[in-house]
């Protein structure tokens, strides 16, 4: 579903993303993790047509995304950490608003809205203003949403960040079964390790624009002969604390900045 071989991505003379390759199969969970900016926003926005590649090849669900730029969106959704519903509409309506976006009939996406919202244990609260939501719930709806225009391939950009425990264990177990009860393929990022290690079928690790390592869980800690994935995860990318800026995103906002003051 997901092909990605010798990708590069650079910002004048730095390398945001250098020669990653790999490949996410129909119905799996991937996640995708690295420090702070190891490289992993670029390459997302690279999967999901918001920049193009330096070189390399990417191919999702048989599409090349600088190609056939509006075929492959239809096929995937995505979760941002930055919110993205509008807190003055209520659930139905945020729902009802991507599905008009998306092109979905009306009695489909009525049906998949419903569907969707109960699924989320969301549907007793449709009529309600987003803004009134705890951040547990908005981020049910976010993902809920992400799912209504029925997408082969479901991303998420650190979709638990800032959630209490309960509320993260929530949302993986909704997500777990949509995979299962429709085969969407989900690619994710998190921080939280116990998550990759519970929920992804695979893990790639990327850092410094590399990818170091990928495989099950269980390979991953056999790799780094540790007990668990957090370990291994710091025996692959370094105990050195990462800032915030570093890295690939900083690269990228000092790009635009070059080329909207006129200098390419």
């Amino acid at each position: 579903m997901i092909h990605v071989k010798n990708l590069v991505k650079t910002f004048g003379n730095f390398t945001a993303v250098d020669d990653v390759s790999f490949d996410v199969a129909a119905g799996e969970i991937f996640a995708f993790l690295g420090p702070n900016g190891a490289g992993k926003t670029t390459t997302i926005k690279m999967l999901t047509t918001l920049l193009h590649p330096t070189s390399g090849t990417i191919r999702l669900d048989g599409l090349d995304p600088r190609t056939h730029q509006n075929e492959v969106r239809k096929r995937f959704g995505i979760v941002f950490q930055d919110p993205s519903l509008d807190g003055d509409l209520t659930a139905w309506e945020n729902m009802e608003i991507h599905g008009v976006l998306y092109h979905v009939p009306h009695k489909l996406r009525h049906q998949r809205a419903e569907e969707l919202l109960k699924l989320f244990e969301l549907w007793d609260r449709r009529g309600d203003q987003v803004k009134k939501f705890s951040g547990g719930m908005k981020r049910r709806l976010e993902i809920a949403r992400g799912f209504l225009h029925t997408p082969k391939i479901l991303f998420l950009d650190e979709p638990t960040l800032g959630l209490d425990p309960q509320s993260r264990n929530q949302l993986w177990n909704h997500v777990r079964r949509v995979n299962e009860s429709e085969g969407v393929t989900v690619f994710l990022t998190t921080h939280y390790m116990d998550e990759a290690d519970r929920v992804a079928h695979r893990i790639g690790v990327i850092d410094h624009g590399k990818l170091v390592a990928q495989g099950t869980p269980k390979e991953i800690k056999e790799q780094t002969s540790t007990a668990t994935l957090e370990e291994a995860f710091l025996a692959l990318t370094g105990s050195t604390i990462r800032d915030e800026s570093a890295g690939s995103a900083d690269a990228m906002r000092q790009f635009a900045k070059m080329w909207s003051g006129g200098k390419r």
